[in-house]
């Protein structure tokens, strides 16, 4: 009997106890799998309790759950190794990786937004070395943040600079079929960076005109920069490739916060979104139980 078969359906008695998956028994109950009707994607640490000894093991247990797809912020930095056999379990698993930091990003001093050319020659090149990352692991998103503003440019100049080195990086992703989405993040945890609002985004997308630049829509922080969600996510449609979610405030599991994540995710699926939702929140509650209400509270939010 297939260890899905165990994971779907429950087991009673000795004799199925001793067959049943390992992750069956943690916290002396077992967690049912979902069918979920949006595609999200867990990351490393979330379910590090329920499967412990390893990221292999936890992917398993994504799987196990009902998640099919999973992000990694951190891939590009992990061993060629690991990002071969990481491939391979997805393979298996028939995953879809979602996005991984295509570069290093300026938390408190301009690059994209000056215009330097030394700094967008460094950016294209971490461009080029996640091409090689995404074809790995066969990943057709990855993040960009334009980093710090430049506070002696007019945000016009360094809006026409941002362009241009997005542009650049487009001409290297084309040929490949890779999606650089654009994050605009929030003034409370990240202040002071260039990009924050979905507008922003989806004027520079326009801009660059490219399949490869695209907005990644960060629920979580467009909910404290800008608020008026489904409005925003209407406007900024069709440029959309990718969305994450965490809901305000704690940045942790829908149903947490103020968020109303059942209304926001039923909109999202009856616009016809097929793409990868990102959960990249912390879990509200430690441990196995904490990682049993993730779970739970991904299911309620997905029940529109």
């Amino acid at each position: 009997m297939k260890r899905r078969n165990f994971f779907k359906t429950g087991l009673l008695g000795a004799s199925a106890t001793l067959m049943a998956s390992p992750f069956d028994l943690v916290g002396q109950s077992k967690i049912q799998g979902a069918n979920f009707k949006l595609n999200y994607a867990p990351h490393f640490g979330m379910f590090k309790n329920s499967a412990p000894n390893g990221e292999m093991n936890e992917l398993d247990f994504m799987h196990e759950a009902g998640f099919r797809a999973i992000e990694d912020n951190e891939m590009r930095n992990r061993s060629v190794d690991f990002q071969n056999q990481f491939a391979a379990r997805m393979q298996k698993h028939n995953m879809t990786m979602g996005v991984f930091v295509a570069h290093s990003i300026f938390w408190t001093e301009p690059n994209l937004a000056s215009g330097k050319k030394d700094w967008r020659d460094q950016f294209l090149k971490e461009i080029r070395s996640s091409v090689e990352v995404a074809k790995r692991v066969n990943a057709k998103w990855m993040t960009v943040v334009p980093g710090h503003v430049d506070l002696r440019k007019d945000m016009g100049y360094q809006t026409a600079n941002v362009v241009e080195s997005l542009k650049q990086a487009a001409d290297i992703l084309e040929p490949h079929g890779i999606v650089m989405v654009l994050e605009p993040l929030n003034f409370r945890d990240h202040p002071g960076l260039f990009l924050t609002k979905s507008s922003q985004a989806y004027e520079i997308c326009k801009a660059v005109d490219s399949p490869s630049c695209k907005i990644l829509f960060d629920i979580y922080h467009q909910q404290i920069q800008e608020g008026n969600l489904i409005p925003n996510i209407d406007l900024s449609w069709d440029e959309i490739a990718y969305f994450q979610v965490g809901d305000n405030p704690g940045r942790k599991e829908p149903t947490t916060g103020e968020i109303n994540y059942k209304n926001v995710f039923g909109h999202i699926h009856s616009k016809g979104f097929t793409g990868v939702v990102g959960m990249e929140h912390g879990n509200s509650i430690g441990g196995v139980e904490g990682e049993k209400a993730v779970i739970a509270a991904y299911k309620a939010s997905d029940s529109f």
